[in-house]
């Protein structure tokens, strides 16, 4: 089983951002939210707010757009921007797991070929988080919940921030657009006597 973050890493860039300035260009007015999302973004950058907090105040825009069709064309535009070299990888069991709303990950997985998505659980309606953001730590554990001890094989991120999945690996690989090379890590010796 391979593993693999998804922005930055399979996609390049980061498809939240993208996608808010999608939104934007299709309809002006969801500027109305920008009072609370960057009071979001402050409070997070003042240690008020964690990141599940944040994102609450960021996804409020969603209430003025029809996600289901929004996302779907937003794909159409950007689905381009999935590494290259992915498709020599793929195999049928791969996992994403990613920090970003799972509705929207998950279209973009489909599309190439993966079925198995975890990712940050939103309200696509109310741009509510109705579960912790899948990120660091809360990777593993999500990642536990359903797959148990299974191994992986290969991990691939762009992200310091997903050492603890890298640990999990029996190969880790950093992702430095457009670029991959070996991420050297150390093992812990439980790791290491359970490959």
């Amino acid at each position: 089983m391979n593993v693999y973050d998804f922005d930055g890493t399979l996609y390049n860039g980061d498809s939240t951002i993208d996608f808010y300035k999608y939104c934007l260009s299709q309809k002006k007015s969801i500027l109305r939210h920008f009072p609370i999302q960057f009071k979001g973004w402050l409070g997070f950058h003042i240690g008020l707010y964690d990141h599940t907090r944040m994102k609450e105040h960021y996804y409020r825009f969603f209430k003025d757009i029809t996600i289901e069709e929004t996302v779907e064309n937003f794909w159409d535009q950007n689905i381009q921007k999935i590494a290259d070299w992915y498709s020599e990888k793929h195999q049928d069991d791969d996992v994403v797991i990613s920090a970003s709303p799972d509705f929207l990950i998950r279209s973009a997985c489909e599309r190439i070929g993966i079925k198995n998505v975890i990712a940050s659980p939103i309200d696509p309606i109310t741009g509510k988080p109705t579960g912790k953001n899948c990120r660091d730590e809360e990777k593993v554990r999500r990642f536990r919940e359903l797959y148990g001890d299974s191994p992986i094989d290969e991990f691939y991120s762009d992200s310091d921030a997903d050492m603890p999945l890298a640990k999990l690996s029996q190969r880790a690989f950093k992702v430095i657009w457009p670029n991959i090379i070996e991420w050297e890590i150390e093992r812990s010796e439980e790791r290491v006597s359970n490959p």
